[in-house]
């Protein structure tokens, strides 16, 4: 395996699928994950997780509903934590151990961040799955990644979504757009292209933390990704 431990970053609204059900948690979506996860856990590699929480809620809707920005960032790390718990309960029905830590004190239902903790959960073989953001409201789940990632000493943040790259444009509203296999980091930014927001780009920029951005939903991918194959885009 090219890298030996990863943070890979997960998008809430993934886990809807294209059912939509009620619960906003589509279990074929979760069994997928859980398959892929488990894949690159049986060849040794350490796995933290960051997943977001936009498929129940997410801060930037708070002004629509005449929420307080700060309450409604509070809102969004909470529901961080609840598809947290959902991956976690469905990674361990494979049988993999996990440990879900939280930037939020919630003592009942995970452990609070501590990154020492951490670091030694990664080392025997547990999952680390980190819930509630940073702790602090005006913070995304992709800053929450990039820390994270730099705090565990992981070797590359893997960015999960639905295309398998960073392309000129969007890929799925023009066709003709084409698809990066690599970019410094330089270029991204003089590109503008919407990989991170800003202050999660710049976390890894600093700290020469690789990203790569690849379709999670497509079956062996994160496998190929972890073993250095060309799956997706490479900014470095």
């Amino acid at each position: 395996m090219k890298y030996k431990r990863i943070l890979l970053k997960l998008s809430g609204e993934a886990l809807q699928g294209s059912s939509k059900n009620t619960t906003n948690i589509d279990p074929a979506v979760l069994e997928q994950y859980c398959d892929e996860i488990k894949g690159i856990k049986e060849k040794g590699v350490e796995i933290a997780i960051v997943i977001g929480g936009g498929n129940i809620f997410r801060g930037g809707q708070a002004e629509a509903l005449g929420i307080d920005r700060v309450q409604g960032d509070y809102m969004g790390m909470l529901a961080t934590v609840i598809n947290g718990m959902a991956l976690q309960s469905a990674l361990e029905r494979h049988g993999m151990y996990t440990r879900l830590m939280a930037g939020i004190k919630m003592e009942q239902v995970c452990e609070p961040f501590i990154r020492r903790r951490a670091i030694r959960h990664l080392e025997k073989g547990r999952i680390v799955i980190f819930g509630a953001g940073i702790g602090n409201p005006y913070f995304t789940t992709d800053s929450t990644a990039s820390l994270r990632a730099i705090e565990t000493q992981s070797n590359v943040v893997l960015k999960g979504t639905r295309v398998d790259g960073v392309y000129t444009a969007d890929p799925e509203k023009f066709p003709d757009a084409k698809r990066y296999s690599k970019l410094s980091f330089q270029e991204a930014y003089e590109k503008n292209l919407n990989i991170m927001d800003m202050t999660a780009f710049t976390l890894c920029m600093e700290n020469k933390l690789p990203i790569i951005v690849f379709d999670m939903n497509k079956r062996g991918n994160l496998l190929r990704v972890v073993n250095g194959e060309e799956a997706g885009t490479l900014i470095s």
